[in-house]
């Protein structure tokens, strides 16, 4: 079985973060859906954030109220260090998400650009699931990208699951409402392309 921490924790001590397949110069769907469903005085998560740019994005935007989660602390470290003076306006939390200690009803946000798709165990996923419904205030938006069924079959070594939409949102069950969806291709720094599945949804 693989050590999920050391696997990613590898990663990112090897690897520059804007050459793993997943950068994004600017996460625009993201912070699009976000803007969209939060003021910035919104308390916004971002699962499995690490070294992704969006937590520049949205504190260029005006957001008051971040956390970043990852379990890679060499990921959450590369974003620090980029964000200098600014990285001390965010809360950082070094921990797997299916066994994090989070707190009750505070998030507004939550969003997960490709966690998800890494837990191809059930039970981790009932786990995730079930964080959301913890942390997530009642009213509060999850948004939840995944690779779609045009997307590889394993990413970084590890094998993922693929999604189609509702597939998705069944997962999270009858207590989040799907509002919509979209589809993304993303360009990997190799010039590949991968197909990715955004679920927005409210909170019950």
């Amino acid at each position: 079985m693989v050590d999920r921490r050391q696997h990613w924790e590898t990663v990112y001590s090897t690897r520059a973060a804007d050459q793993v397949g997943w950068f994004q110069p600017h996460a625009a769907s993201s912070l699009r859906l976000i803007e969209g469903s939060a003021d910035r005085d919104a308390h916004v998560i971002d699962v499995g954030g690490g070294a992704s740019v969006l937590v520049d994005d949205l504190l260029d935007a005006g957001y008051r109220n971040l956390t970043v989660l990852d379990l890679a602390d060499s990921a959450l470290a590369a974003s620090r260090a980029r964000l200098g003076r600014r990285a001390r306006s965010v809360q950082w939390i070094d921990a797997d998400i299916t066994r994090a200690e989070l707190p009750a009803a505070r998030y507004d946000v939550w969003h997960d650009r490709a966690v998800f798709h890494f837990l191809t165990d059930p039970a981790d996923r009932a786990r995730y699931v079930a964080q959301v419904l913890k942390s997530v205030k009642p009213g509060g938006h999850v948004i939840v990208a995944a690779f779609g069924p045009g997307g590889p079959l394993q990413c970084s070594g590890l094998d993922v699951v693929r999604y189609v939409p509702d597939a998705l949102h069944a997962e999270f069950g009858a207590a989040f409402r799907m509002l919509r969806h979209e589809t993304e291709i993303h360009r990997t720094p190799a010039g590949g392309e991968q197909e990715f599945v955004y679920c927005y949804c409210r909170r019950i």
